[in-house]
């Protein structure tokens, strides 16, 4: 019993640490874009606009939800919650040195919770009965799907090495080097992979703008709307976050672990505030025609370089 007691306050603790984080993670990203583009940022509600987040929030939160009459109610209105619950739910494989938290098929759990994600996007565009919003979930079934193999692959090439499926080895065996200094370019290829899965720029398709008016979320206001963009910055905090356990040694007991996955996420920003959005054809012919070769010869490198050692050991 004092277990389940533990276990259910580290993950109400965690929840709360993540809706905190991405709060904050909305105005840093105003903040870098607005010194980026030189002007000040959001800098009226609070010192230096601390309170901006809480601000929006309870601003979208009050305002009124409006449901098309033609859209599939059910779907629609369910789609944003589990965007967000499966963008939550995707922390867990994360290490915690409380109870069983930490599990031995963690990576496999997030290549299955991730693939679900999708589902919800894509019911969200189909739901709303809008020409704009089904061609963007459409867009980013396809553009999502496509880079989960090059993911995929990483992933699979470096647990490869380690002989696991668990993130926390991951981390006993970055203690003397990061897999980072033994592949620099599978750690650029995830990098822009994380960038095309959780729908940002410069692979931001899902909500092109500019052909699309807003993409798959066109449809929806208040609550809905602020449920899918805590789940898409969630989603960039995670990212960050297994990034740095992959290829930085992941010392979660470290100050140092928070830098860096500040760090990955401004990378991400950066990226917003500096490229522009790349073509839909040319972003497939990069996954499928430039990602997928490069990660497969790492794949079979790293399986070659294994069986070697094997070899000598015995």
């Amino acid at each position: 019993m004092f277990d389940l007691i533990i276990s259910f306050l580290s993950l109400l603790l965690l929840i709360i640490s993540v809706l905190v984080g991405l709060a904050f993670l909305t105005l840093f990203e105003r903040k870098v874009l607005g010194y980026i583009q030189i002007r000040k940022g959001p800098n009226k509600a609070g010192f230096v606009g601390v309170i901006q987040p809480f601000s929006d929030a309870i601003k979208l939160f009050s305002k009124e939800y409006i449901t098309p009459i033609m859209s599939n109610y059910i779907s629609y209105y369910f789609s944003p919650i589990f965007s967000l619950f499966i963008s939550l739910f995707l922390w867990i494989c994360l290490p915690f040195f409380t109870s069983f938290l930490n599990f031995s098929f963690s990576f496999l759990f997030f290549l299955c919770v991730s693939s679900i994600g999708v589902y919800t996007i894509m019911v969200a565009g189909w739901s709303s009965n809008s020409n704009y919003s089904m061609l963007g979930g459409l867009r980013c079934v396809a553009q999502t799907i496509s880079y989960e193999v090059s993911l995929f692959i990483i992933l699979f090439s470096f647990l490869l090495l380690i002989g696991s499926l668990s993130v926390f080895d991951m981390v006993i065996y970055q203690v003397n080097m990061w897999f980072f200094f033994i592949s620099i370019p599978l750690c650029m290829i995830w990098f822009a992979s994380s960038l095309a899965e959780t729908n940002r720029t410069p692979f931001d398709f899902a909500e092109g703008e500019s052909e699309l008016v807003s993409g798959f979320n066109v449809e929806y206001s208040s609550g809905g709307f602020a449920l899918i963009f805590m789940a898409e910055y969630s989603s960039i905090l995670f990212m960050s976050s297994l990034f740095v356990y992959v290829f930085m040694g992941g010392l979660f007991m470290s100050f140092l672990f928070f830098i860096m996955v500040l760090f990955i996420s401004f990378l991400f920003i950066w990226t917003r505030g500096t490229l522009p959005r790349f073509r839909y054809d040319k972003l497939m012919y990069l996954t499928w025609k430039g990602f997928l070769p490069v990660s497969l010869n790492f794949l079979f490198f790293f399986f070659g370089l294994k069986f070697f050692i094997y070899i000598l050991i015995i």
